[in-house]
């Protein structure tokens, strides 16, 4: 196996220029360098390269090109992180208010087994989550500001105030263990089938904890996919032989989706504008090549801004008809 060798800013330079990108300002883009990581920036290179195979850039692609689309795939990256601590925190309120009314609100009440599944083959799963969610009660006891407030002067911590140090990982299992009843009054509350508000929580945590340690995201693709909704339907989205959606199944348009099933209207509204105004600024920066190969990398359709103006009672008149 063949060490990667420590690379001066110099020589990175060298081998950028090597596979035919312009740089004007190499004073520039060695300070770029420095300061962002060569090996983090050169990942947003591949669409301005040739081809998968030949990987050399197009003619005319320029350094602050592609800083240009990193520094839009940060902005996105914490546009989406700043509307998915939103969705972490809907949930964490909705899951804690429908437990503590239904099975009390001291630790003692709502994290006993018989509260969870009877399924036999989880019970290991159920007393894993109770203990770790016991733990997060012991350790941040004397160290979470809320937490320690409860355990100083009442003796114990309500679900409520501890859902604020479990994380979204966690959040979605105990969704996981619910009792089939419980887990069906959570999803009414969001006009979401069973099925697909299980399948969303792990993509939404997965993509939140994404965010949080700066990985690209303008092009990941899940394991998970997501069925068709109505939102394909009334925005048009193409199927492939197979029948399936083309965009909006396992791409950040899919995430999108998701999004909209969760926030509210003018949420969903607020973030769309500002995912567009970003988009716009990248289309602005772009010479080489057009906006529509990075949309199509991202799954978003040309008329993605459609989405953030669907309300309810158009999906609702949509299926009607």
């Amino acid at each position: 196996m063949i060490d990667k060798q420590f690379k001066n800013l110099e020589e990175q330079i060298e081998i950028l220029k090597y596979k035919g990108m312009t740089i004007s300002d190499e004073e520039y883009a060695k300070k770029i360098l420095l300061r962002e990581n060569y090996f983090f920036i050169s990942g947003y290179r591949y669409p301005f390269m040739r081809s998968n195979v030949d990987k050399h850039f197009l003619e005319g692609v320029t350094f602050e090109e592609m800083y240009s689309l990193f520094l839009f795939d940060r902005a996105i990256r914490n546009v989406f992180f700043k509307y998915l601590l939103v969705i972490e925190n809907n949930l964490k309120s909705i899951f804690s208010y429908q437990l503590s009314k239904k099975y009390g609100y001291k630790e003692k009440y709502y994290l006993r087994a018989k509260n969870f599944t009877s399924d036999k083959s989880r019970q290991k799963q159920v007393n894993d989550l109770i203990k770790k969610m016991k733990r997060q009660i012991r350790i941040n006891g004397s160290q979470h500001t809320a937490t320690a407030h409860y355990m100083s002067n009442y003796g114990y911590v309500p679900l409520w105030i501890l859902v604020k140090v479990l994380s979204f990982g966690i959040v979605g299992e105990l969704f996981s263990i619910m009792k089939y009843d419980d887990q069906v009054n959570i999803c009414k509350i969001y006009n979401i089938p069973l099925d697909e508000f299980s399948n969303y929580l792990p993509i939404l945590s997965n993509y939140r904890n994404l965010c949080a340690h700066e990985d690209i995201l303008y092009e990941n693709r899940t394991q998970k996919k997501i069925k068709g909704t109505k939102f394909h339907e009334l925005l048009g989205i193409e199927k492939n032989e197979d029948d399936e959606y083309k965009n909006g199944t396992n791409d950040l348009f899919a995430l999108l989706i998701i999004m909209k099933r969760m926030l509210s209207y003018n949420e969903f509204k607020d973030m769309c504008l500002e995912l567009e105004k970003r988009i716009e600024n990248l289309e602005y920066n772009l010479h080489s090549i057009k906006i529509d190969k990075i949309l199509d990398r991202m799954g978003f359709p040309s008329n993605y801004m459609e989405l953030a103006n669907i309300e309810r009672r158009d999906v609702d008149e949509f299926r009607e008809n």
